[in-house]
């Protein structure tokens, strides 16, 4: 079978991820909302069908979709570790010293023998400008001209629209008990990176990163 030479870029749909939102390569943009957990099963009857009529009610009320991903992932607890040792040599209790050496080691036995998995559960917002950034296509040179909009007044419009359904999805959610946080672009980044290369454990770096293509994903 002949090997594909096109880049890994050009199966990423994103085109940039800039101020917290994702702009695809159709123009659409994307919030990504980090939302909290609530254990279902420990409410009583009452508290149980109270969040279903207003998650019920949330769904009703929307005139635009969302998309909800539950994502599993295995815990890199590389960092909890290193902390671990930190906390250990400065520790000046020969006592305590040697019984953070022994949680670290019952730990790390943990994590050899079993996979402990982290959830993320986010709520992706969606919004399609109905402007065209670069349109040249036959009308335009039909009439005789190319139509374009200014990239920063049609981002930050469009952004604004955005902003206010993602908005209305997080008031929608916590009146069921779910708070929400949006996620920003060195956030965002690392997700994606995440997903696009889900071997990898080590995060990318993110430092000076203000707004950051597909190429760099």
């Amino acid at each position: 079978m002949p090997v594909s030479s096109q880049p890994s870029q050009k199966f990423v749909p994103i085109k940039e991820i800039r101020d917290g939102v994702v702009v695809l390569l159709d123009d659409s943009m994307r919030m990504v909302l980090m939302a909290s957990f609530l254990n279902f099963a420990l409410k009583s009857g009452d508290e149980q069908e109270a969040i279903i009529i207003q998650f019920q009610n949330f769904l009703n009320s929307l005139d635009f979709s969302v998309q909800m991903v539950v994502q599993s992932r295995r815990l890199d607890i590389r960092p909890y570790i290193a902390l671990l040792e930190e906390r250990r040599l400065t520790q000046t209790n020969e006592l305590l010293q040697i019984q953070t050496k022994e949680y670290i080691g019952f730990i790390k036995k943990i994590t050899e023998a079993a996979n402990i998995m982290g959830k993320a559960f986010l709520v992706v917002v969606p919004y399609k400008p109905t402007f065209s950034i670069a349109k040249s296509g036959l009308l335009a040179r039909i009439r005789g001209r190319q139509v374009t909009a200014t990239p920063a007044t049609t981002f930050e419009e469009s952004r604004s629209q955005l902003e206010q359904r993602a908005a209305v999805v997080e008031q929608g959610l916590i009146r069921a008990g779910v708070r929400t946080a949006p996620l920003g672009t060195e956030e965002l980044v690392e997700l994606y990176y995440k997903i696009y290369n889900p071997g990898e454990l080590s995060q990318p770096k993110l430092e000076g990163m203000a707004s950051v293509t597909a190429t760099a994903i």
